[in-house]
């Protein structure tokens, strides 16, 4: 039996730790703020295309793929030492300096594509909005682009601390909207999608097993926030300490749940009441369910309302993603500088990532690939390994996380990071 007496500062801490504060809630809308965005908005697109039960299976399994895979990313992050200041630190701590520099140049390529993705689709939801709903000539792209990135790369010199605060605000507002655009489309539902048929074997083009392969990585990117889990992570190890683990895990439970419930309602609510012709059509036209419902239905309300809940939504995920993107590229410039003896200026290192990451988004977004190809190709499988693969290896390799193995939860996550991974390849053959 334990003797062990709970002393007052113990009590104490215990249930500081457990209450829940202002800051939790702050970072809770922030993780929201940065999973929903052009994946969501290009979710209902690829899986309605399926049919019903494609979509039924992701409804199921989004949840459980979405926390057991962030929860584990997260401690990783927290496992490394007082030293660390991000997740480059601490797996450069676990896997040593030529693995820490792989992982870090994987970080960076898990996360920057999908920079890119935003950049190209605020450009194509800004585009849409000023010829369909204003009736006017849209500015040259290449010029339009430069005006919405300069705007974004304005918002980000202000801090950190001001782009997740931002997000967070701007949550609040998105996911009544979200939920009201889902309701406002019920009277145009359809039971169209129950008659679609499909083959529940083969792995061929149009069937189930294909199907849902091509989806998992556009889900793993829909519901992704693994960009801001490193400062998440930091941020509350700095406030709980050795209780930040308990602290993020509820944190993210709360997040995750509402992004599944409002983004799923949503996905639901677009398939039902779209053909598919109608979301082969949008894919087609490479933008956002929203610009696309803004052009279907002939309501000047929801032709005004969609396209700015999607420049909303593309804005706050843009700004949480470069938080990761400019932390793995800020790395690996200082660990190359730092190989050459070089003195490392983090002000100078800050503002050459932040040219790259303006001069290299401008020209994406000019260019004007497919959105959906990124993600299929790049964004989805990419994440997969940083995001299901990565913490799954470190709790079978570090000792520091040891007593994270036998989980059944890290098979599950195991399973759907190789899924998404495999994607790539059916996808080139």
């Amino acid at each position: 039996m334990n003797t062990t007496q709970a002393t007052p500062e113990t009590l104490v801490e215990r249930a500081t730790s457990s209450s829940w504060r202002k800051s939790d809630a702050v970072w809770m809308m922030g993780l929201y703020g940065t999973a929903i965005g052009a994946g969501v908005l290009f979710l209902p697109i690829n899986a309605g295309i399926g049919g019903l039960v494609p979509l039924l299976i992701m409804a199921l399994i989004a949840f459980p793929m979405t926390f057991f895979a962030h929860r584990a990313l997260c401690r990783l992050v927290l496992s490394g030492n007082s030293a660390c200041r991000d997740i480059t630190d601490v797996v450069e701590q676990h896997f040593g300096p030529r693995m820490g520099q792989v992982i870090t140049l994987l970080y960076f390529f898990a996360i920057y594509p999908i920079l890119l993705v935003y950049g190209v689709a605020i450009t194509n939801t800004v585009d849409s909005f000023i010829t369909h709903q204003l009736h006017l000539t849209a500015p040259p792209r290449a010029l339009l682009a430069l005006i919405l990135i300069l705007g974004l790369m304005t918002v980000i010199r202000l801090g950190k601390e001001i782009i997740v605060k931002v997000m967070s605000v701007l949550v609040f507002p998105f996911v009544a909207v979200l939920l009201f655009l889902g309701a406002f489309l019920m009277p145009h539902w359809s039971a169209d999608i129950f008659t679609r048929a499909m083959p529940f074997s083969g792995a061929g083009q149009g069937g189930l097993l294909s199907t849902l392969w091509l989806a998992v990585p556009v889900l793993v990117f829909s519901f992704n926030h693994s960009p801001i889990i490193s400062a998440f992570a930091m941020s509350k190890k700095a406030e709980y300490g050795d209780r930040a683990e308990q602290k993020c895990s509820r944190i993210l439970v709360c997040s995750n749940i509402l992004m599944v419930l409002t983004v799923m309602f949503f996905v639901f609510s677009c398939v039902l009441s779209l053909s598919p012709e109608d979301l082969a059509a949008a894919k087609a036209q490479n933008i956002s369910i929203l610009s696309f419902l803004a052009n279907h239905f002939n309501n000047p309300f929801i032709g005004l309302l969609a396209p700015i809940v999607a420049f909303v939504a593309i804005t706050k995920s843009f700004l949480g993603h470069y938080l990761g993107a400019s932390e793995g590229l800020i790395s690996l410039m200082g660990k190359a500088l730092r190989k050459r003896g070089k003195p490392v200026h983090d002000v100078t290192l800050d503002r050459l990532s932040g040219l790259f990451m303006l001069v290299s988004t401008w020209l994406v977004a000019t260019v004007n690939p497919s959105i959906l190809g990124i993600i299929e190709m790049l964004g989805g499988p990419i994440i997969a390994m940083l995001l299901f693969l990565l913490p799954m290896y470190a709790i079978h390799k570090v000792p520091a996380m040891a007593r994270y193995r036998g989980a059944a939860s890290n098979y599950f996550v195991w399973a759907v990071g190789f899924i998404a991974l495999s994607a790539i390849v059916y996808k080139l053959l």
